[in-house]
């Protein structure tokens, strides 16, 4: 499944990669590919990057979100590879986690799409969702899931398995909504069924939500009911306390008279 599959993050060289990586944490790669065009025509290389305005640059990548905290990733990390790297690119993994704003599954992109090093296994949301889904792992936090990962597929496919799964991900085995029906790999995946359970408990919710509003609403009728009754009594009482006391009143008249 997926042979042409690769990171979508638009880029040419490690360093595109790098800086695409960091500004699609909790971002949509489309939309990042939508920013970096007009970034990288300003900031060409590392160097460029590491003499840039943070202001300006914040203003560039706005819609990326978490924009300052990004802006001010982006240009230490750049400074760090113009001081300690010679304006390149570090290529292994010890040396990239320490740069601003790059972990393991950032290093691991850089390294595996763009240098061609299979150093270690991409763990994003994608590859977490499908390989549990897939009872490739039981662990849910990244650090424990790509040991696991590293252990069952062979190096040299650790990063084209990853683009796999992720491809997989956004395709098909969608976070809310598997569509399980349509998913070549149902007949062995031991998950399969999954989305029609979410819709099945969906439509539950859904029907259960609905009685409830009604018996809600059917409680304030009742209530708005009981109260106008009562309502109505205290009135019918008032207006016979209010006879009676006019029927004393005239009877002390006429006793006078």
């Amino acid at each position: 499944m997926y042979p042409d599959a690769h990171v979508e993050l638009d880029h040419q060289d490690a360093y595109q990669l790098l800086v695409a990586t960091i500004l699609a944490a909790q971002a949509v790669d489309k939309t990042i590919n939508t920013l970096t065009p007009a970034l990288f025509a300003k900031f060409p290389d590392a160097t460029s990057l590491a003499q840039a305005d943070q202001l300006e640059l914040e203003g560039m990548i706005k819609q990326s979100g978490f924009f300052r905290q990004k802006a001010a990733n982006l240009i230490a990390t750049a400074r760090a590879i113009v001081e300690r790297f010679g304006g390149e690119v570090p290529e292994t993994m010890a040396e990239l986690v320490t740069l601003p704003g790059v972990a393991r599954k950032t290093a691991n992109v850089v390294l595996g799409c763009a240098l061609g090093k299979n150093e270690g296994f991409i763990v994003d949301t994608h590859v977490m969702r499908v390989a549990q889904r897939l009872g490739l792992t039981h662990e849910t936090e990244p650090a424990k899931i790509e040991p696991d990962l590293m252990r069952l597929i062979p190096r040299d496919q650790w990063t084209d398995y990853a683009n796999r799964l992720i491809w997989h991900g956004r395709r098909v085995c969608h976070a809310r909504l598997p569509d399980c029906e349509h998913c070549a790999l149902a007949p062995i995946c031991p998950s399969a069924g999954l989305g029609a359970s979410i819709v099945a408990e969906a439509e539950q919710r859904r029907v259960l939500a609905k009685a409830a509003k009604k018996a809600k609403a059917a409680g304030k009728a009742a209530k708005k009911a009981k109260a106008g009754k009562a309502g109505k009594a205290a009135k019918k009482a008032k207006a016979g306390k209010a006879a009676a006391g006019k029927a004393r009143g005239a009877a002390k008249r006429n006793a006078r008279t």
